[in-house]
């Protein structure tokens, strides 16, 4: 049972997370979700992220099994988000920014639990953090740990969540990332993720690709930056 199951969007966050899983655990399959999103492109890195994986870390390429993607059309359908619909982003009267995409943490981890269930896996990987993030309530702590309560009761197997990125912001992450897998890992995660909302993959920054100016970006800018400060030969 020593199989991880890994959310893993195409992004900065979910490769690191990934990386993560594969220095753990003895199997780790790959799961993402198709649900309309205004930024695709991720969708398209997603294969291009793990074909480098295999490539230039042979000590993780026998461990990196099935990939899936499974449609989640029902946030496209339901919509009012900045991420489905051609609505701009910025902070909505609730408090939250217009990107925030209710409840689809909460899809994600059921859908991926029931596809763990299947698969003989129950531990679940993901980027969630409260740290360094854009204010949504369902990527904090204790949303993951009911998530995983709620799981394990529903589905009678003992589920675990883990979110590695939690408690530690952007430059952190980049931090991890390298620890994880050297330079070799930056640059893949540079040159191949795709954070943006926009799925920018024209303008190429120093920490990869993107408009450079929606949270997601400005976000990656600042953890990059930050973690430059400390390693000033990348």
């Amino acid at each position: 049972m020593n199989t991880a199951l890994v959310l893993f969007s195409g992004g900065q966050d979910s490769t690191t997370c990934l990386a993560w899983a594969l220095d753990r655990f003895a199997r780790v399959e790959t799961v993402g979700f198709d649900y309309g999103q205004r930024h695709a492109a991720e969708l398209a890195a997603r294969p291009r992220i793990l074909a480098g994986l295999r490539a230039q870390f042979p000590q993780w390429r026998e461990k990196l099994g099935e990939d899936h993607v499974l449609p989640l059309d029902v946030l496209k359908a339901i919509g009012g988000s900045a991420l489905t619909d051609d609505v701009a982003f910025a902070m909505g009267e609730d408090g939250l920014p217009t990107s925030f995409v209710p409840a689809r943490n909460i899809l994600f981890l059921a859908s991926a639990a029931a596809l763990a269930y299947r698969r003989g896996a129950r531990d679940l990987v993901g980027g969630m953090c409260e740290t360094d993030y854009s204010g949504y309530p369902d990527c904090r702590d204790q949303t993951m740990q009911s998530m995983a309560k709620t799981l394990s009761l529903a589905l009678d197997q003992p589920f675990v969540i883990h979110t590695p990125l939690m408690w530690i912001d952007k430059a952190a992450t980049w931090a991890l990332a390298e620890k994880l897998g050297g330079k070799t890992l930056i640059e893949l995660i540079v040159e191949e993720t795709v954070t943006c909302y926009e799925g920018d993959r024209i303008h190429r920054h120093d920490w990869g690709f993107g408009c450079g100016i929606c949270p997601a970006c400005e976000l990656r800018a600042r953890g990059w930056t930050k973690y430059r400060v400390t390693k000033p030969e990348r």
